[in-house]
C-alpha cells in the first residue's frame, strides 16, 4: 500500500540559454508514493505560485512513455532510478521517505537548456530531416507479400522503430554522443528493403548532421543502451558504422 512521504528536491533553475543556473532547494510534504513524478513537480509548482514565486519550468506532453518529451536527468539517470521507463512513468514510490532528490534538465551540447529543466532537443528532428525519405511506387496498393522480408530483419526493424528520439542516450553519455538515436534511426530502414534505395546517402547525411550539430563521438561506454527507456541495443551503431563505411566505399 502506498504511503506518504516527505521529500527535499534539489531542482536546476536557470532564465535562459546564456543565463548562469543554479540549484535551488525545496520540500514537499506528504506526497502520495501513487504520485507520479511529473504529477509531484505539479505539486512542487502549485506550492511555488501559492508563494509568489517562478514556476519550475519543465516539458512534456502525453505522459503515456510515447512522446519523450519529459526529458529529466534524476539522481544521475536520465529519467530517473528506474529501468526501460520515461519520466512520466516514474513513481514517487522508486524513493524513500526523507530522500533527497536532484532533478537536472539533459547536459549535451546538442540541447541546449531553454530554460530550468527544459532543452531545446530540436537538433534530433534536424538529424531526422538530414536522412531524407524512403521513395516508394505510388501506384496500386501494393500485394502484402509482394515484398518477402525475413521475420529476423523484421524484428530488429521494429526494435530499432520503437526509439522515441527522448535524447537519454545522449544525456547518459560521457561525450554526448547521439549514435544509439541515429543508428536505431539508419537501422529501421537499412533493415527493409524500402530503405536501401536511399541508403548511402541517408547513413552520411545523417552522421554528418550529428557531427555539425555538437554532439561528441562514440566510445562505446554502453551508458546509452542502459539508460534508453527503449532498451535500443547497441548493435545498431555497429549497422550504423557498416551502412557509413560501405557509402564512403562507394564514393
Amino acid at each position: 500500500m502506498d504511503k506518504n512521504i516527505n521529500v527535499t528536491l534539489k531542482v536546476w533553475r536557470q532564465r535562459g540559454p546564456k543565463e548562469k543556473g543554479a540549484f535551488e532547494t525545496y520540500q514537499l510534504k506528504e506526497i502520495s508514493q501513487g504520485t507520479s513524478f511529473l504529477e509531484m513537480l505539479d505539486i512542487l509548482n502549485e506550492q511555488l505560485v501559492n508563494e509568489g514565486k517562478e514556476p519550475v519550468v519543465f516539458d512534456h506532453d502525453c505522459r503515456e512513455g510515447i512522446c519523450g518529451m519529459c526529458s529529466l536527468y534524476i539522481d544521475g539517470h536520465p529519467h530517473g532510478p528506474d529501468t526501460e521507463i520515461t519520466t512520466c512513468q516514474l513513481h514517487m514510490r522508486k524513493f524513500n521517505d526523507g530522500a533527497t532528490i536532484t532533478v537536472e534538465p539533459w547536459r549535451s551540447a546538442g540541447f541546449p537548456v531553454i530554460r530550468d529543466l527544459m532543452v531545446d532537443r530540436y537538433a534530433y528532428d534536424k538529424i531526422i530531416q538530414a536522412g531524407g525519405f524512403v521513395s516508394v511506387n505510388t501506384g496500386g496498393i501494393p500485394d502484402a507479400n509482394a515484398i518477402p522480408i525475413s521475420k529476423k530483419d523484421a524484428d530488429l526493424a521494429m526494435d530499432a522503430a520503437s526509439c522515441i528520439g527522448c535524447g537519454a542516450c545522449a544525456a547518459a553519455c560521457k561525450n554526448g554522443s547521439a549514435m544509439l538515436f541515429v543508428s536505431a534511426k539508419v537501422s529501421q530502414l537499412a533493415l527493409l528493403p524500402q530503405g536501401r534505395i536511399e541508403a548511402a546517402r541517408r547513413a552520411k547525411a545523417m552522421v554528418a548532421k550529428m557531427d555539425e550539430l555538437g554532439f561528441g563521438n562514440c566510445t562505446n561506454t554502453r551508458a546509452c543502451e542502459a539508460e534508453c527507456p527503449k532498451a535500443i541495443s547497441i548493435s545498431n551503431i555497429a549497422r550504423l558504422n557498416r551502412e557509413f563505411i560501405k557509402a564512403k566505399l562507394k564514393d
